[in-house]
């Protein structure tokens, strides 16, 4: 039940300003990325020393973010530290100040202010550079979750599927397999939330390394994942409950895949069409079955052919 952040996290701005950089502190927000977010807590000497680069450059990029210097933008890592592991059990805590208010009321407001939140932080950059991704016919995709996030990567190589080739859902169990052959074609989705899973990010590490591209859909606090991601998709999950709500989350995903349903056009169109014949879910209207209305004797006999033992 966490607050979110009233602003972008320290990882977030670093990613917004990464293109734009000179040499030097672009070499030092990378440092920064790359060991996010400890990395931001050594002292500055250290972190310009990984760097190659003066101290007073690190400060520089420190100010271009928006912080007035290098301890500033340590104190807000510090506290996004804390937020970031934040388990279930230590959000009790702010559940039982919400008690006053009925759950359904507490839930809609929560949920409806924490989706639209999200999507009014959705940087369309980063969503389109995903969705280009995504719907290059070039490519094979694969999708990866967490304990609960599974869901998410599964939902979301549900609809890719349909609108084009190639897509597979990666259960716990195939990620080394799939590392055999990952390489340059490849585009990994990564879903990972607070409190992140290491085996996701060093699998998303690992498929980097061999040149995969990886969209990375997290929290606003960002899985140490980000280090080698191509596009960053965060949601609020802010819950009426004590554990992360992923409503957010899923706008995020639903917003993607309209994204890719407009970059492959008639071609996705036509192979939705192939998947609806090939399923044989979608009736036409003469084959749609017939259903009674309430009240009439067809209903009423239906009904009464139904509980007779």
């Amino acid at each position: 039940m966490n607050r979110p952040p009233e602003s972008p996290s320290v990882a977030a701005q670093l990613r917004a300003h990464l293109d734009t950089l000179p040499r030097a502190e672009k070499r030092v927000a990378r440092v920064l990325l790359a060991g996010y977010p400890t990395s931001g807590l050594e002292p500055l000497s250290a972190v310009a020393r990984q760097a190659q680069t003066s101290t007073a450059t690190v400060l520089r990029l420190a100010q271009r973010i928006g912080y007035e210097g290098y301890p500033e933008m340590q104190q807000a890592l510090k506290r996004e530290t804390q937020e970031r592991y934040a388990s279930p059990v230590a959000q009790y805590a702010e559940a039982r100040h919400d008690t006053g208010q009925d759950v359904v009321a507490r839930s809609r407001e929560v949920l409806m202010e924490s989706t639209a939140s999200t999507l009014r932080r959705l940087a369309p950059d980063e969503l389109l550079r995903a969705a280009d991704l995504l719907a290059d016919p070039g490519r094979r995709i694969a999708t990866l979750g967490g304990r609960f996030s599974t869901v998410l990567a599964s939902y979301l190589a549900a609809h890719l599927q349909q609108l084009r080739p190639g897509v597979r859902h990666l259960s716990s169990t195939a990620k080394g397999a799939y590392l055999l052959d990952a390489g340059r074609r490849d585009v990994v989705v990564v879903f990972d939330y607070r409190r992140y899973q290491r085996e996701t990010v060093a699998f998303a590490r690992d498929c980097a390394a061999r040149g995969a591209k990886i969209i990375l859909c997290s929290d606003p606090w960002l899985s140490p994942a980000v280090a080698v991601a191509d596009a960053v998709l965060p949601a609020q999950v802010r819950s009426p409950s004590p554990f992360d709500s992923l409503t957010p989350a899923v706008a995020v995903v639903e917003t993607l895949i309209a994204a890719v349903v407009e970059r492959t056009g008639e071609t996705g169109r036509q192979r939705v069409a192939a998947y609806d014949r090939i399923e044989g879910d979608i009736f036409t209207e003469d084959e749609r079955p017939t259903v009674p209305h309430l009240g009439t004797k067809e209903h009423d006999q239906r009904e009464q052919d139904r509980y007779r033992p």
